[in-house]
């Protein structure tokens, strides 16, 4: 079967349509690591990303008499807009599902290349749904976006170049994943030249379907995924690319958004360009790789794979980027409530520069702060000042990692409730469009009272909104099933630390 797929990669018509991408020596971030680092640039095709190699390599391999009846395909951007391209090069009919999350960039570029567009459903699965009965109500050829063999075979033509763009011995190529397509096409052909590079998978660790797959022994189907990363937000790979990667791939990493927010600012101070968080996973990844193992004089290889973002989106990247790099460690403190404590406690987080300082009087015995704190020396740092104030006496519990405090809690410091009773915290996404908000709060309704609300716009496709509803202890069970019928996505933070200690009553 490799040898078979080696053979598709060697004959993928893709060149018609896409670029040979370089492979870049990322000076910087080679510095920095100890490692040789290489960029391969697949963020510089026509349509920024590598997946027009695999659509055209498709639709070119479709009979005549079929292609002419039009294609769709399913896809949370990048992949829509391959076909899109493809189809416009072949003057054929193109129809594209996208979910309502999908990024506006991305959708207007699917337009421009002439694709008919659909939004349907909250995430790439339900688009996926949706495509598969339009394609049987229209006789359309559906394009999947990973699991075929030419679309495979098409996304291989990357670990052929880089095969060859590299004489020297690469230690370990980085690959994001999806749905599989890339990893599987790279990882046969680099499999079979120099079997002993490593391949490394890369995963966001709120959307690990490969990593949940290989472990189970089988593709199973996750709950829910996360969003940020929305290229790679696939709830289930392909039963073809899990296979090849069971046989060919070596590890999977995950990351957190955090980490892929420091992954984009890397690739920026490179390149002084700006990938989409997809774009930025192999690069996380690698980091994450090289902290753990102590890899030292090795040269690795990341795909960044993606380039099709909002620009709004920049501002939360920013904003999570030097927690990613550990630049910053958020802390939540209890100071006593009289003169002269903000100086002492100063005093006890030394010469260190404070990012961020939020306050609220709690009672006439103690203070509950808020604070940010740069660090230089990364995690080591973090943990010897969490120690110090310890040790001085201060109560304090390191939120650097809590998600609740990093997007709501920090915006929303004013002090803890007294008069509310039966309060459950909740944190929503629903997809960000004209309206989306009000319809949110509809579909909550008003048969419990909304005690604390907070909605952030971060630049992005999907709304973040936490909540804080009364329901008394004999309606949880009904409140509970209201929230499934929702259908957002959701997660129950009454017992987190950060509502606890600044919100809570």
């Amino acid at each position: 079967m490799s040898s078979e797929y080696l053979y598709r990669i060697l004959k993928a018509r893709v060149y018609d349509v896409a670029i040979e991408t370089p492979l870049e020596c990322a000076a910087r971030l080679s510095e920095r690591l100890g490692n040789r680092v290489m960029f391969k640039r697949e963020d510089l095709q026509s349509v920024f990303s590598f997946k027009l190699r695999g659509a055209y390599n498709k639709l070119v391999q479709i009979p005549a008499a079929e292609l002419a009846r039009g294609v769709i395909c399913s896809s949370a951007g990048n992949h829509a807009q391959g076909v899109a391209l493809a189809a416009r090069e072949l003057d054929v009919r193109a129809v594209v599902v996208m979910p309502v999350s999908t990024p506006t960039i991305k959708l207007n570029a699917v337009e421009s290349l002439g694709g008919e567009v659909i939004l349907h459903g909250a995430a790439y699965d339900d688009a996926y749904e949706k495509a598969l009965e339009i394609a049987e109500e229209q006789g359309l050829v559906f394009i999947h976006p990973f699991d075929d063999p030419e679309v495979i075979a098409g996304q291989g033509t990357i670990g052929m170049e880089i095969h060859r763009q590299h004489q020297g011995r690469i230690d370990a190529i980085f690959v994001p994943v999806g749905g599989g397509g890339l990893i599987a096409g790279i990882a046969l052909y680099i499999k079979a030249l120099i079997p002993e590079t490593r391949i490394i998978g890369v995963e966001p660790n709120d959307s690990a379907s490969m990593s949940a797959a290989l472990e189970a022994g089988h593709p199973v189907t996750l709950d829910e995924v996360g969003m940020f990363a929305d290229g790679v937000a696939v709830r289930r790979v392909g039963d073809e690319t899990y296979r090849i990667c069971s046989e060919h791939v070596d590890e999977i990493v995950l990351v957190d958004t955090d980490e892929i927010c420091a992954a984009v600012k890397d690739i920026f101070e490179d390149t002084r360009t700006i990938v989409e968080p997809a774009g930025a996973l192999a690069v996380a990844g690698l980091k994450r790789y090289v902290a753990e193992h102590g890899s030292s004089d090795q040269t690795f290889v990341t795909v960044n794979c993606g380039a099709n973002m909002n620009f709004d989106r920049l501002r939360h990247i920013a904003e999570r980027a030097a927690l990613g790099e550990h630049r910053e460690a958020i802390l939540a403190v209890e100071i006593p409530e009289r003169r002269g404590s903000f100086v002492a406690f100063c005093e006890a987080i030394g010469e260190r520069n404070l990012t961020e300082f939020n306050y609220r009087f709690h009672d006439q015995d103690a203070a509950r702060i808020f604070v940010g704190v740069e660090l230089t020396r990364g995690r080591e740092e973090q943990d010897e000042i969490v120690r110090q104030l310890e040790k001085d006496g201060y109560p304090v519990i390191d939120i650097s990692d809590n998600e609740l405090a990093k997007t709501h809690v920090r915006h929303m410091i004013g002090g803890q409730a007294t008069d509310i009773d039966d309060e459950r915290l909740y944190r929503f996404e629903f997809p960000e469009r004209p309206g989306a908000l009000l319809a949110f709060l509809k579909a909550i309704g008003n048969l419990w009272n909304i005690s604390l609300f907070h909605y952030r716009n971060h630049g992005s496709d999907y709304g973040r909104v936490l909540v804080g509803v009364q329901v008394p202890d004999e309606q949880r069970a009904q409140f509970g099933q209201h929230l499934e019928d929702l259908g957002y996505p959701y997660r129950d933070e009454s017992e987190n630390a950060a509502y606890r200690m600044f919100l809570a009553k």
